[in-house]
């Protein structure tokens, strides 16, 4: 056999190399994870239910699943372990308080408005804002008014033209 026949196989051989391994990769992630549990961390099974790590064997898991709940789940089972702050929002409601030092946004639009009590900064930026660039965008309403009018126009021109009575008919 020649090599340019060979060539597909070959190119069908090494992409399933590389995806068995990357395959092999994430499971070994998945592996990795579950062997890190340590009591007292929150996970969430494949089913999709929080738990806290109670205890922690060989193949399974003791999960603490609210007050005088315990489960007993194989590790495979384990879909995810979160960190405090993920366990914490996910299942208590608690936000970490990262965005401390972001801006606050407003219940209401009305402090976004620009209205008479606010400073001079925000003022000055609107009126800049105010000026309109044409973008060569046209609203739905623009387009549909120019093809009223080019139908218009078709229908002008598709009329017969009126003549003085002279006519190339046969008398």
């Amino acid at each position: 056999m020649s090599p340019v026949t060979l060539l597909p196989f070959i190119v069908l051989i090494g992409a399933m190399f590389l995806m068995t391994r990357s395959a092999k990769k994430k499971q070994q992630q998945a592996a990795a994870m579950r062997n890190d549990m340590q009591p007292g961390s929150g996970v969430r099974t494949i089913g999709g239910m929080y738990a806290t790590v109670k205890e922690v064997n060989e193949d399974t898991v003791l999960l603490d699943a609210g007050p005088g709940v315990d489960l007993l789940f194989a590790k495979n089972s384990i879909g995810a372990v979160l960190t405090d702050d993920e366990y914490n929002r996910i299942v208590h409601g608690i936000e970490h308080d990262l965005k401390s030092d972001s801006d606050v946004v407003p219940d209401d639009a009305s402090s976004l408005t620009g209205s008479a009590g606010t400073d001079d900064s925000v003022d000055e930026a609107a009126a800049s804002d105010d000026k309109s660039v044409d973008l060569g965008k046209k609203d739905a309403t623009d387009e549909v008014q120019e093809k009223a009018a080019d139908a218009e126009q078709a229908e002008v021109a598709e009329e017969p033209k009126k003549t003085d009575g002279d006519s190339d008919a046969k008398k």
